[in-house]
């Protein structure tokens, strides 16, 4: 039951929300729905707040869960984000977005190329350069498998600037740690990644970020220039967000829209958000389910171009 907000106090608009997590501590998905947590918690927008991470399946098996305890799942909010549509299209899991109840879309993290700081690249140009003239003698790391995220952004760029998407050379690694180092190592020349960890790898000294796949330059990375502007006509973002159980009733997706929008206002939020480099991507229910519906299109054609998919 919501409480109602009197003047002049700052009433908690939700009981109780329960957090699902997709995948282990420390990933993009957990610090999304841990520092949204914090900042509706701290706020006062929600009275309790609570946690639960369940890896498997690249997400499916929490996927499941949320489909099986639908009925006793009212308050809970699994965290999702760009890959429900990617192993979703490749049946890594045999559930789509249609089998939940897409909530909000919340932030955007951009995707980022790296290289590390003695590498001989000085800019994200000389890089499409070199795979244009060889595609074999650039290696693109990524955190996760061939056909997934990393994989599918740098195809995406590279197919931009006049590359041959399929030729690229990705190196899949078993997530980012291991993935940055491939690159310290040498065993490959640039790392696909979230511009937010690219931020946190670069304030360590350890990497240079040579270009981000926004619209315009981010705040948080204000030298670093965005892929379209370098002349290859592309963007992306991962956005993360929020999914109710199967069912869930039309008034409790607007109480949990309505808390999430007010969460924007907020000084919590501002320092999460700051935090971690996110930019605001607000799309409620309806604008979510026809960004997801856009996104499935644009990614089911790169995958079919690049031969993973029929």
């Amino acid at each position: 039951m919501a409480a109602s907000m009197s003047m002049g106090t700052a009433q908690a608009k939700m009981d109780e929300v329960h957090f699902l997590v997709p995948g282990g501590a420390g990933g993009g998905w957990d610090s999304t729905a841990r520092g949204t947590g914090e900042a509706l918690a701290k706020s006062d927008l929600v009275d309790k707040v609570s946690y639960e991470n369940m890896s498997g399946g690249g997400g499916g098996k929490a996927i499941a869960y949320l489909i099986k305890t639908a009925k006793q799942s009212d308050d809970t909010l699994m965290v999702n984000s760009t890959p429900i549509v990617i192993r979703s299209l490749s049946k890594v899991f045999p559930q789509s977005f249609r089998d939940l109840t897409p909530v909000a879309a919340t932030i955007g993290d951009y995707a980022a190329f790296v290289v590390a700081k003695d590498s001989k690249y000085q800019s994200f140009t000389e890089v499409v350069e070199d795979y244009k003239k060889n595609p074999r003698s650039v290696s693109i790391a990524g955190g996760s498998a061939r056909g997934s995220m990393d994989h599918l952004v740098a195809a995406m760029v590279f197919k931009a600037a006049g590359g041959e998407p399929r030729k690229l050379k990705y190196l899949a690694y078993d997530a980012g740690g291991k993935a940055m180092a491939g690159l310290l190592s040498g065993e490959t020349q640039v790392l696909s990644t979230g511009l937010s960890e690219a931020l946190s790898l670069a304030e360590a000294g350890e990497v240079r970020i040579l270009a981000m796949t926004g619209e315009e330059r981010s705040q948080a990375a204000p030298n670093v220039p965005t892929v379209k502007e370098l002349g290859y006509d592309t963007t992306f973002v991962n956005w993360r967000g929020f999914f109710g159980a199967p069912g869930l009733s039309d008034e409790k997706v607007a109480e949990f829209t309505d808390v999430l929008k007010q969460m924007y206002e907020t000084d919590e939020w501002a320092t999460v958000r700051d935090r971690y480099g996110w930019t605001e991507i607000y799309k409620p229910a309806d604008e979510f389910v026809a960004f997801l519906e856009e996104q499935e299109q644009e990614m089911g054609s790169l995958m079919k171009e690049l031969g993973f998919l029929n």
